[in-house]
This record gives structure tokens, C-alpha cells and sequence, in this order.
């Protein structure tokens, strides 16, 4: 990812908003930003806006991460393109890059007392919340406190009971090896990073983290795809999206996405389906 240039960020910024035929107002509505944190960035006043908040306006503006940030392109280069025109794959984490959370509710609903399918009710109430980061985990804690009956921290229990998908780390490092490469998921807040300190996921340097919580959006959300492909930098045909899930799919291949579903049930199978569809070009 390129160097965020600072002090032209504000004009490249204004230059691509009239460009796009957009007042400020329209392009705060669109962005999700507020009009004080636009303007301040226009003028120079805010220097070092989050990366989110950059990849909203690219994705609002229509133009790539690196536009935006003033980067020459030279970090949004593909290392090799596939013979399907691929050039950034996006690995999704739960059922792709890591398995077995679910065993969190078991624990859980032992060490209450509760039947694991009230313990489970009661997070996918709230999970969607917590994952657009409309909701802290501190609260969804409390109030599983309150209903169970007992002190929750729900991040140990995930972290307990998740392990890495077999055979993972191999594919990933030859993805990152070859591609340029990224994580885009529905998370809770901090659980990457956690995951990352744990060697739960493979250890590699990821090009974008697409997380939903810090995103404020759920695949299968268009949103969420809008900032994927803004960080990517790259166009949507030339992305390749591998997740369990078959809405996301979905969702992506009606953006010109290419994708591939990854069975956790044979993760073998869909490894050498993943390797068959990044075939180098030459």
C-alpha cells in the first residue's frame, strides 16, 4: 500500500470530488463521513485520516486507494496475473482460513449450565451488531452475563476453541508468494489482530484487511465490497473472492468478481480448486 502523502491529500482529494460532479454534502451522505471530518480533511486540518475513512471516499469518488492516496501504483502491481485475469485474492477468515468457533458456544453453554441453543440464540441476536461495530464486545458480553448468569468474555472463548483450517498456511504463504493478497471478513472487533499474535492465521503480509467491524458493513452488503475493491486497488474482474459462504458469493460474482467456495468439510478439495483457479498465465 502506498505512503499516504499528507500534504496533497486534501487537494486530490477536492480535485476528485468536483471531477466525480459531487458537492461536499453529496459526497458526505455517500461516504458515510461527516461534513466537519470532509472539510478538515480538504484544508489540511486532519493529516493522517484512517485508512477506512480513505477507502469510503475512494470507493464513494469511484477511484482506486492508491488515486487517492498519491501512490505512483507501483504497491498496487500485481506479482503475476492468472490465466483468468486475477490479480488480488480475498481469503474470508471463519470457515476459510480458520474452523471451529462454534465450539465456543459449547463451552460456554457447559460452563452456565444453559442449553447450548440458548447460549447460541442469544449471540446470533446480537453477532451482526458487534460485527458492523454498531455494538462494543463489552457489551454483548455484559448482556450474555446477564442472561447466563456468569462472567462471559466471548473473544477467550472463540480464541480457545478456533484452530487453523489444515493445510492452510501452504496455500496462503504460495498465494502471498504469487498475488497480492488480503483477508475480507465479517470479525468482531480486534479478533484479526488477535488471531494474528496467535498464529491462527497464516503469518504473511497482507496487501488489505477488509474487516467488517472497522468497514461498518456485513457481507453480503454492498458496502463492504465497495471498500474491498478500493484497497485492492485493482478492477472488480480482477479479484478473486474465496469464502464458505454462497450469499457472499453471490454477492461478488453480481460485481464481476471471480470466486470459489471453500468446503471446511474437504478443505483439500477446495485447496487444489483455489491452486487450479490462480493457473499463472504463463
Amino acid at each position: 500500500m502506498s505512503t499516504l502523502d499528507e500534504k496533497g491529500l486534501g487537494k486530490r482529494l477536492q480535485e476528485a470530488r468536483r471531477a466525480g460532479g459531487f458537492t461536499q454534502q453529496e459526497l458526505c451522505h455517500k461516504a458515510g463521513l461527516s461534513y466537519s471530518t470532509l472539510t478538515k480533511i480538504e484544508r489540511g486540518a486532519i493529516k493522517a485520516p484512517s485508512i477506512f475513512t480513505i477507502q469510503n471516499i475512494a470507493a464513494a469518488l469511484g477511484v482506486t486507494l492508491d488515486e487517492l492516496m498519491g501512490g505512483s501504483g507501483g504497491a498496487h502491481q500485481p506479482k503475476q496475473i492468472s490465466k483468468s485475469g486475477v490479480r488480488f485474492v480475498y481469503f474470508d477468515l471463519n470457515g476459510c482460513l480458520i474452523r471451529g468457533g462454534s465450539r465456543g458456544f459449547t463451552d460456554l453453554a457447559h460452563q452456565s449450565g444453559q442449553p447450548i441453543d440458548t447460549v447460541e440464540t442469544f449471540f446470533w441476536k446480537y453477532d451482526a451488531q458487534v460485527c458492523r461495530g454498531e455494538m462494543s464486545l463489552d457489551e454483548l458480553n455484559t448482556r450474555w452475563a446477564q442472561r447466563l448468569g456468569i462472567m462471559v468474555d466471548w473473544k477467550k472463548y472463540y480464541m480457545s476453541a478456533v484452530e487453523a483450517m489444515p493445510d492452510i498456511k501452504e496455500l496462503v504463504e504460495w498465494v502471498a508468494k504469487n498475488y497480492r493478497l488480503g483477508i475480507m471478513s465479517n470479525t468482531m472487533p480486534g479478533f484479526i489482530t488477535s488471531l494474528r499474535e496467535r498464529h491462527l492465521i497464516p503469518n504473511v503480509a497482507y496487501d488489505s484487511i477488509v474487516d467488517s467491524s472497522e468497514a461498518h458493513a456485513l457481507k453480503p452488503e454492498l458496502q463492504i465490497y465497495e471498500v474491498a475493491v478500493a484497497q485492492a486497488g485493482v478492477k472488480p474482474e480482477e479479484i478473486l473472492l474465496i469464502d464458505d459462504d454462497r450469499q457472499n458469493l453471490i454477492a461478488a460474482e453480481q460485481l464481476g468478481w471471480r470466486t470459489v467456495w471453500f468446503d471446511s468439510y474437504q478443505p483439500k478439495v477446495s485447496i487444489e480448486n483455489i491452486r487450479s483457479a490462480l493457473e499463472p498465465a504463463s
